[in-house]
């Protein structure tokens, strides 16, 4: 460490810099009180004793809008004191090359360095710092769905519960705002729509049931808005359609079969037959670059659905043709979770089931990529996590490696999707693990920071947690 910290400071020829304290933020002795002290004392982190203090430092400096560039070039250095440990040469390359443009240029500063700064530590920040919040108080069963929109710069969350019911909660107050419950069973899945804020600036959320039934809620207005009813079957999940604003909305059912509607027309389009038991998950591809696709009967050339279903089957579906075309098989038990990636992780699907494991999926190859294991009871949810770890060029623009899952094992797990090791990190809950979501909040009572990252749970208490 004395060698690479020589090299640093002959290289950069920056005297203003406390070596004395990068020594100690970037070796592994900050376990020992003495050098906690020390550090808290020396970087004026008198508020921040604790035992991540690279994580602290970091956090500390980029929530200050005030610090000037002599500080974050500190962080920075920090940063590639890391990389000379754990990184690559790749990795290095690239820090060391926005660092040489920043000291060349006066003014301002260059935000893809900031972001790789932050992307950087996000996950061990998230992991060291994030605490149990106060929970929403309001369902008396089981919470089984949530989902999280910004109306008018305001966010809400809206959940769905075992008690028939559907809640609406206002994120800044904490308080639940609105409750439907013209549902005559489970509530398995809410979605907040966007087709309807987009393109009539109406504030509704959507909802699936055991009773068979898709509703439309007016949230302002108190109203049920709309009734789909064509399904047999309990209907496990709804998604809108990444493409043309949200106008089309997906449904998997108990009666083995998924639908695609049309929610400006309000009218079934397309029925999707081939599982042989029921459909408990579904997914629409993410939204597209390329608008050439945005052709076809419903402008959804290129897009895919994604189903889960009891059969242990996963399979792709074309949204124009409902023609199947791809089956995973592999999992055990009932599949009960599927997501689409984004970015260059867009050919993957991440799929959890009741055999306890985890899967990734290559739509390319037909083929599973990998499996985690670690869970000791049924996978419930599973999502890409905001999170990334260990940066190089190729991941600067946000593209997640970091998976999480969670499960009726009361646990929360993170994973990285290069390694099928030992998870990076789980939480520990006393309720099974039902549904997840994460969202990012402004600084508010909730979230102390200018801008950070929580995740919402719902589980078989009727609580919904945050964590952040």
């Amino acid at each position: 460490m004395t060698k690479q910290l020589n090299i640093i400071k002959k290289y950069f020829k920056l005297d203003w810099i406390n070596w004395d304290l990068i020594t100690l933020i970037t070796t592994n002795k900050f376990n020992h009180s003495m050098n906690i002290q020390k550090i808290c004392i020396m970087g004026n982190f008198h508020h921040l004793m604790v035992k991540n203090l690279r994580s602290a430092c970091v956090l500390n400096f980029y929530n200050q809008e005030r610090i000037n560039r002599k500080y974050k070039a500190m962080i920075m250095l920090v940063v590639i004191l890391n990389l000379f440990i754990k990184g690559t040469k790749k990795e290095i390359k690239v820090i060391i090359k926005y660092w040489i443009r920043i000291l060349n240029i006066k003014l301002g500063w260059i935000h893809e360095f900031d972001k790789l700064a932050v992307n950087y530590v996000i996950f061990d920040i998230f992991c060291s710092l994030s605490k149990l919040l106060m929970p929403l108080k309001g369902h008396t069963k089981a919470v089984w769905s949530i989902d999280y929109f910004i109306f008018d710069n305001n966010p809400f969350i809206c959940s769905g519960s075992s008690d028939d019911t559907v809640c609406i909660w206002d994120v800044e107050t904490n308080k639940q705002i609105q409750v439907f419950n013209k549902h005559l069973g489970t509530v398995y899945c809410v979605k907040f729509s966007p087709y309807h804020y987009y393109n009539y600036h109406q504030n509704v959320t959507c909802s699936s049931s055991y009773d068979k039934t898709i509703r439309f809620w007016d949230i302002k207005k108190n109203k049920q808005l709309q009734i789909f009813n064509k399904h047999t079957g309990w209907i496990g999940e709804i998604k809108f359609s990444s493409f043309n604003s949200g106008r089309y909305l997906c449904s998997g059912s108990y009666d083995n079969t998924i639908r695609l509607w049309d929610v400006e027309a309000y009218k079934s389009l397309h029925v999707f037959k081939g599982h042989t038991n029921a459909v408990r998950c579904i997914d629409i591809s993410p939204l597209r670059s390329n608008k050439s696709n945005n052709i076809g009967i419903i402008g959804g050339n290129g897009y895919t659905i994604c189903s889960g279903s009891f059969d242990r089957t996963i399979c792709i579906w074309d949204i124009e043709t409902t023609k199947q075309y791809i089956v995973f098989k592999g999992h055990g038990d009932y599949v009960t979770n599927v997501k689409y990636g984004s970015n260059e992780l867009l050919n993957t699907i991440l799929s959890g089931s009741e055999d306890k494991s985890i899967r990734l999926w290559d739509i390319r190859s037909g083929k599973q990529i990998e499996i985690f294991n670690g869970h000791k009871n049924s996978v419930n949810v599973v999502e890409y996590s905001p999170f990334i770890i260990k940066n190089n060029s190729k991941v600067i623009d946000g593209n997640s490696n970091v998976i999480c899952s969670g499960g009726l094992d009361d646990t929360i797990r993170f994973w990285d999707i290069r390694s099928n090791k030992n998870q990076l990190y789980m939480i520990k809950e006393e309720n099974g693990i039902l549904c997840l979501k994460f969202i990012q909040l402004k600084k508010n009572k909730i979230c102390n920071n200018d801008d950070c990252i929580n995740l919402c749970y719902g589980s078989w208490n009727g609580l919904i947690h945050i964590w952040g």
